[in-house]
């Protein structure tokens, strides 16, 4: 999970393009694809594998923001049976994907799709990702289909998944579902959404799992200025995520039963995280008493207020180490379990734009059908896990470097005041370098004491001076008042 969500509104002025640019650079991005994979692309996005069962009859529809082209998902939920039945469909990749072609090794060299602030650079060629592949509405595409019966309470009773060929009719979008439930308007596989997306969530307390409903940062550019705001997830975001999240334990639980497969795991965070937590949450003026538990607190936290926005920010950091487990022939991992999932989990639902799920899915569609995977996916399953952590480590890469270019560009012209900041970080061997997190803007940057200096207070309020801002080296730098 992303820590930080960075995307800047309006046309960004020519220095943050530039720094913007420079990076994408140094990272050896690979911007454009080779002439052999757009090809080879070209050619299947009008002849994948097609499928042999026909679910062209069901009205599925998306959620997904308004710009967005690479549409993984595609829903249908109606009752059934005194609880609920969720249709989900996700990308078939693998049939537009032929392995050990130009497009499977490009995938592997690229892993996922990486997100800049001002465009982003897709895993697989628009003609698929943004087209042929895409569940986008009117076409018809093949895909993965997963039939998951609920009972009333929202627990799964029976699931099912297969090829099929599929046909949104609708693309919808966050604020436009929450606007049509609010006001009573939905149609009812679009109501469902909240009934069925609440029923997860509570299941989701019972078992302590947590959803970080962490702030998307926006850079909005004022004639050359820049403001930094929140957009802080709607109801309608939390409980499309449900629907994925019930799809990926589905899936984890297949393939553990079956015993080949890939998952999605984190371990349990240890208590000096949890501290370094409870400290950061006094210094903002969150209560946090002691017989009150970190998912508990979770929960009662608005992302609508800044403390606690900057707060959920830090709750990412409980989310490292999370990393791909995989098993075969029976021989279950020691670790098959998401801490924050509070149970066996795998990624499935985002074959366009992470190259995990593609792999995912082919082991869920031969364990429903008791048959064995197919060679090319035993093949590849020994090196996945270490594409995939390279392929996040780069992410994480272009996260990090992303949000300091912008941070810079928003206070390149304060260089010099002094902010209201709280200590988030401190480093071990030098304890007078560490982070600080400003209240408002929310804003995080390297702060350096004086040598001689006192160690940082970490978790603790300070005042800090900003003493460079530079969008060009991508630093922000702040020292004590």
């Amino acid at each position: 999970m992303p820590s930080r969500h960075i995307r800047v509104k309006g046309a960004p002025e020519a220095p943050l393009r530039a720094a913007l640019a420079a990076l994408r650079t140094d990272l050896a991005v690979p911007e454009s694809f080779r002439p052999e994979v757009l090809a080879e692309a070209e050619g299947v996005a009008h002849c994948p594998a097609v499928p042999g069962h026909d679910a062209t009859d069901i009205p599925f529809f998306t959620v997904d923001p308004p710009t967005a082209h690479d549409l993984d998902q595609a829903m249908h939920l109606s009752r059934h049976g005194g609880g609920y039945r969720v249709r989900y469909a996700i990308a078939d990749v693998a049939a537009f994907v032929v392995p050990g072609g130009a497009l499977d090794s490009e995938a592997h060299h690229r892993v996922n799709t990486l997100y800049f602030p001002d465009e982003k650079v897709p895993l697989h060629p628009a003609v698929l990702s943004e087209g042929a592949a895409s569940l986008l509405p009117g076409q018809t595409c093949p895909a993965v289909l997963w039939t998951i019966d609920l009972d009333a309470e929202g627990r799964t009773v029976a699931a099912d998944v297969r090829r099929a060929l599929v046909r949104s009719r609708a693309k919808l979008d966050y604020a436009g579902v929450q606007k049509q439930i609010d006001e009573g308007t939905a149609e009812e596989p679009v109501a469902l959404l909240r009934e069925i997306g609440e029923a997860r969530e509570r299941l989701e307390v019972e078992r302590g799992g947590i959803s970080l409903n962490v702030p998307e940062q926006e850079i909005v550019e004022y004639d050359h200025t820049y403001e930094l705001t929140y957009r802080a997830p709607l109801p309608a975001d939390a409980w499309n995520a449900q629907i994925s999240l019930l799809t990926g334990m589905t899936a984890a639980e297949l393939m553990l039963a079956h015993g080949t497969g890939v998952l999605r795991t984190l371990p349990v965070a240890p208590d000096g995280a949890v501290a370094r937590l409870r400290r950061t949450a006094h210094a903002l003026r969150i209560e946090w008493p002691h017989h009150v538990s970190y998912a508990t607190l979770i929960r009662s936290l608005n992302p609508h207020r800044p403390r606690h926005a900057a707060f959920l920010q830090e709750c990412t950091t409980l989310l490292r180490g999370a990393g791909y487990t995989v098993f075969r022939d029976g021989a279950l991992p020691t670790i098959t379990t998401h801490a924050a999932v509070a149970a066996p989990y795998a990624h499935c639902t985002a074959p366009l734009r992470r190259l995990a799920d593609r792999y995912a899915s082919e082991l869920c569609l031969a364990a429903a059908a008791g048959e064995d995977p197919p060679d090319w996916v035993l093949m590849a399953l020994d090196t996945l896990p270490k594409e995939m952590a390279e392929g996040a480590r780069r992410a994480g890469t272009v996260e990090r470097e992303s949000v300091d270019i912008v941070e810079a560009a928003l206070l390149k012209d304060r260089v010099g005041d002094v902010f209201d900041g709280c200590v988030v970080e401190v480093e071990q061997r030098r304890p007078t370098v560490g982070r600080v997190l400003l209240q408002q803007p929310a804003v995080i940057g390297r702060i350096e004491a004086p040598a001689a200096g006192e160690s940082l207070p970490l978790g603790e309020r300070l005042w800090v001076r900003l003493t460079e801002a530079d969008p060009g080296t991508a630093k922000v730098r702040f020292a004590p008042a």
